[in-house]
C-alpha cells in the first residue's frame, strides 16, 4: 500500500515553524508546544511572557542556590534543582534541565543518575558547584538564543 500524503505537514518536520538550529541547548518540538499557544505568530506575546518570567525565575533561582551553598544547605539546593529543573524541560532547556535533576540528585545525597547514595555531604556539595559552572554557562547560551530569536538584546 503506497504512503498517505496529506496537505498538512507534519509538525515534526524540520521548519515547520520556521524555528532556528537551537543546537543541543533547546529541544525544538518542546519549544514548539509553548509556540503553538500563542494567538499571533508575529507578536508571540504568550510565549514571549512564558519565557521571559522563566529568565526571571532562573535568576532568582541562581541566587538561592547561590546563598545556599554559602550555608550549605543541601536539602534547598536539592529543592531549588528540582524546582528549575520542572520550568526548564517545559521550555524544552535540555541541558539546564539536566543539570537541574544532576543538582537534585546530588542534594538528595545520590549520584547524578540518583541511582546510588552517596552519604558524603561535602562531595556532594562539591559536585553541585561544579555543576553549577556548566548550569549557568548552558542558562546563558539559551538565554541568548531566546531572545535572538524574540528578536530582544542581551541585558
Amino acid at each position: 500500500m503506497a504512503a498517505r500524503h496529506d496537505s498538512q505537514e507534519d509538525p515534526s518536520d524540520a521548519g515547520s515553524t520556521g524555528l532556528p538550529d537551537f543546537g543541543d541547548n533547546i529541544d525544538p518540538l518542546t519549544f514548539e508546544q509553548i509556540l503553538e499557544m500563542d494567538d499571533d505568530e508575529e507578536e508571540r506575546d504568550f510565549s514571549k511572557s512564558i519565557v521571559f518570567g522563566f529568565f526571571e525565575q532562573a535568576e532568582n533561582t541562581f541566587k538561592n542556590m547561590d546563598a545556599s551553598l554559602e550555608t550549605k544547605d543541601i536539602a534547598q539546593l536539592s529543592s531549588l534543582g528540582h524546582f528549575l529543573k520542572g520550568s526548564s524541560a517545559t521550555l524544552g532547556l535540555t541541558k539546564v534541565k539536566d543539570a537541574c535533576e544532576k543538582i537534585q540528585h546530588f542534594g538528595a545525597y545520590k549520584d547524578e543518575t540518583g541511582t546510588t547514595d552517596v552519604p558524603d555531604k561535602d562531595l556532594c556539595l562539591d559536585r553541585i558547584k561544579k555543576t553549577m559552572i556548566p548550569l549557568k554557562r548552558d542558562y546563558a547560551e539559551a538565554e541568548t538564543i531566546l531572545k535572538r530569536y524574540y528578536h530582544e538584546q542581551s541585558a
